[in-house]
C-alpha cells in the first residue's frame, strides 16, 4: 500500500484526510507542531505507521521534520497540508511558503506531491523583491507563491504529480463555523490525489477544487517568475531546489 505523509495532520483538513486514508489502510505518517500534539495525533489517529513533530515556523525545525520524515520513507505521496492564517505576516511566510518549500527540497522524492492553496491566492499579490527584503506575506500572496511552487516543481519534476489543491472555505478551526463549504469535499480531494489510479488524479501542474480541474491565477504560469521564487527561497534558507 502506498505510504502518505501529510504535514500539519494533528487537527482539521489533514487529520481528516489522514484518518480518511489511514482506514482505508494506507501508510499513513502523520507531522504536529509539537511532541505533546503528535502525542495527540496519534490517539485520534491509531492505525498511523508513525508521527513527527516539529514547530514549521523555525528553519531548523523545519530541517528536522524533514530528516525524522525520511527516517519513515520513502513516500508514494506528501501532502503539505500544514499553514497559519491568523498570524503575523512573517510567520505566514515562514510557515505557509518557506517550510512549504524546505521540506519539498529535503523529503525524498515521492511520486506525487499536493500543495493546499486557497482560492484565496487569486487576490494574493506576486511582489518577489519586497519579499527577499522582508520576508513578510499575507495569507492571500502565500497560497499564491504555493500555487507557483507546485507550478515549478510540476515543470522540473516530469516525473512527479504535481498538483495544488483549493479545499474551500470549511467549518475547521482555521474557517470557523460560519464557513458555507462541505468539510467532506474539503479533505476528500487531497486523498485522492495522493493515492488514486484514476486517469484524471494522474496529472500534473493542476489546480483543483473538489476533485475538479479549476481557473487559477495565470501568473504562477510564468517560468521567469517561478525561477525567481525559487532563487529567493534559496537565498533565505541556504537550500537549493533539487534538479
Amino acid at each position: 500500500m502506498a505510504r502518505i505523509f501529510i504535514t500539519g495532520s494533528a487537527d482539521g483538513l489533514g487529520q481528516m484526510a489522514a484518518k480518511s486514508l489511514a482506514n482505508q489502510d494506507y501508510e499513513v505518517v502523520l507531522h504536529a507542531r509539537n511532541a505533546d500534539r503528535a502525542r495527540r495525533a496519534k490517539e485520534k489517529t491509531p492505525n498511523a505507521i508513525g508521527v513527527v513533530s516539529g514547530d514549521l515556523s523555525v528553519i531548523d525545525e523545519i530541517k528536522k521534520v524533514a530528516d525524522e520524515a525520511n527516517k519513515l520513507g520513502p513516500f508514494d505521496a506528501v501532502i503539505h497540508n500544514a499553514g497559519v492564517y491568523q498570524a503575523s505576516n512573517e510567520e505566514i511566510f515562514v510557515v505557509n511558503v518557506l517550510a512549504t518549500y524546505l521540506l519539498t527540497c529535503l523529503i525524498e522524492k515521492p511520486r506525487r506531491l499536493i500543495y493546499l492553496s486557497s482560492g484565496m491566492h487569486q487576490g494574493g499579490q506576486v511582489n518577489l523583491e519586497s519579499l527577499s527584503k522582508t520576508h513578510r506575506v499575507s495569507y492571500s500572496d502565500s497560497k499564491l507563491y504555493i500555487l507557483i511552487l507546485c507550478k515549478a516543481v510540476a515543470r522540473k519534476w516530469p516525473d512527479v504529480y504535481s498538483n495544488a489543491v483549493d479545499p474551500g472555505w470549511v467549518p475547521t478551526k482555521m474557517g470557523g463555523p460560519g464557513a458555507p463549504d462541505d468539510l467532506q469535499k474539503g479533505y476528500e480531494t487531497q486523498a485522492w490525489l495522493a493515492v488514486s489510479n484514476d486517469k484524471k488524479a494522474k496529472v500534473s501542474g493542476q489546480y483543483f477544487y473538489h476533485q475538479a480541474i479549476k481557473s487559477y491565477n495565470l501568473s504562477a504560469d510564468n517560468i521567469a517568475l517561478q525561477e525567481k521564487f525559487l532563487g529567493i527561497c534559496e537565498e533565505i534558507t541556504g537550500v537549493s531546489f533539487p534538479e
